[in-house]
């Protein structure tokens, strides 16, 4: 039998200075989460089937990974972290006084058909607040991934904002059947606005209701398109949730990051437990959100507790791709020394190492063969991410190499 040393589809090593740089990132973020106040949480990397059942309104099953326990349980791989933090809110902190201000970094797994080079696993951050249902709870989290996009490096970034109630009101005005409205939500998530419009008049919709569906193209733009959302708005529903997308963008004024902030009142939500604003995050360079967040107030009583939240996830790896395609530096951290020796002075590399680590300097010691020459070490030494080499030389004298300019002294 052939052994398979390459990774399964849709998932891939990360190594090197690309795992550095990751993982810098990610250092960066979690700064900015904890200094809004959020604490963290860990939860684990699979659950059973039912904390992602169809009732919960997340990844469809055909695109979970499911496996058995040795009981005949059906597990899952996480496919998405929210229905975890709404199971673990209500059991972990289920006589707690709320709010809970969460954060995590971790795994999902999607089995979707790989196109285009996507991934199947992809790592992300995220933040929650349950126990709060306020425009000033939305802007605050608004404000974070601002923040978070921000120091990430990123300067040209937009946060599109919906409001599902909106969209979910004129779909209860037109009294369309749900394989209609199934079918008519694909077609506005694909901004495909003819082809809903001759949907819902093979469906005999309302006049008015299509003549609101009709308008949803144009209502993507700054906070003037909440006054033409009034116009066509069917119900006290719609215009309570016009209303919470103002307060919000008043708050985010005070904030002063307006700028980053455009309305999208075609937007419905990729899953189906959120129940009130939605939001997602887009720069250049990726052909995804790289943020994507919402309310979901019904979501944690499914688990046993009733609370209203709010949380968004960063991809991590799109935010990746986004900075390497605009050409902006990620520093992977301090960099580490190489301490070269000959056989002869072995002590002395390692007494050498001891004493720059108990300053918390990354070393690395490697003894020089007698077969290469100084410049395969000068190599490899950049290659691991050194930025200097410190030769100890058997007739005693040291010659220091510095490998991000490559100038060379010796030393006694």
């Amino acid at each position: 039998m052939e052994q398979l040393l390459h990774t399964p589809e849709g998932v891939r090593d990360i190594y090197h200075e690309e795992c550095a740089k990751k993982l810098a990132l990610q250092n960066r973020l979690h700064k900015t989460l904890h200094l809004y106040g959020y604490h963290d949480i860990q939860t684990p990397m699979y659950e059973y089937f039912d904390v992602f059942r169809k009732e919960i309104g997340t990844i469809p099953s055909r695109e979970l990974y499911k496996f058995f326990d040795r009981d005949g349980n059906t597990l899952v791989l996480r496919p998405d972290i929210t229905p975890q933090i709404a199971r673990a809110t209500a059991t972990l902190f289920k006589d707690d006084e709320l709010p809970a201000r969460l954060c995590y970094v971790g795994n999902t797994f999607i089995n979707h058909s790989s196109y285009q080079g996507r991934l199947k696993e992809s790592t992300q951050m995220g933040a929650e607040i349950v126990g709060l249902d306020a425009a000033d709870a939305d802007a605050e989290m608004l404000a974070l991934v601002i923040d978070c996009l921000k120091n990430a490096g990123l300067e040209e970034f937009q946060i599109s904002i919906g409001n599902v109630d909106f969209f979910q009101s004129l779909i209860e005005e037109s009294e369309i059947d749900d394989e209609t409205e199934e079918r008519l939500r694909e077609l506005i998530n694909n901004r495909n606005f003819f082809g809903a419009d001759e949907l819902l008049e093979e469906a005999d919709a309302k006049p008015v209701s299509r003549k609101a569906f009709s308008a949803l193209s144009e209502m993507v733009g700054g906070v003037e398109i909440l006054e033409e959302a009034k116009k066509v708005a069917p119900s006290k529903k719609a215009m309570k949730a016009i209303r919470r997308l103002e307060k919000i963008y008043a708050i985010l004024s005070v904030y002063k990051m307006e700028q980053y902030i455009t309305f999208d009142l075609s937007m419905s939500g990729i899953y189906g437990y959120y129940t009130g604003i939605i939001f997602r995050g887009y720069t250049f360079g990726t052909g995804d959100a790289i943020v994507k967040g919402g309310r979901y107030d019904h979501l944690v009583e499914k688990f046993g507790k009733e609370e209203p939240a709010i949380g968004f996830a960063i991809v991590v790896d799109e935010l990746m791709s986004a900075l390497s395609r605009q050409k902006i530096q990620i520093s992977s951290g301090e960099k580490s020394s190489l301490i070269l020796y000959d056989k002869e002075r072995l002590k002395d590399a390692i007494q050498l190492a001891m004493e720059f680590r108990g300053k918390d300097k990354n070393t690395q010691i490697l003894q020089k063969a007698s077969d290469k020459s100084l410049e395969f070490y000068v190599d490899y030494g950049k290659r691991s991410l050194a930025g200097s080499m410190l030769y100890l030389r058997s007739k005693g004298d040291v010659q220091m190499v510095n490998l991000m300019t490559g100038e060379e002294k010796i030393v006694g």
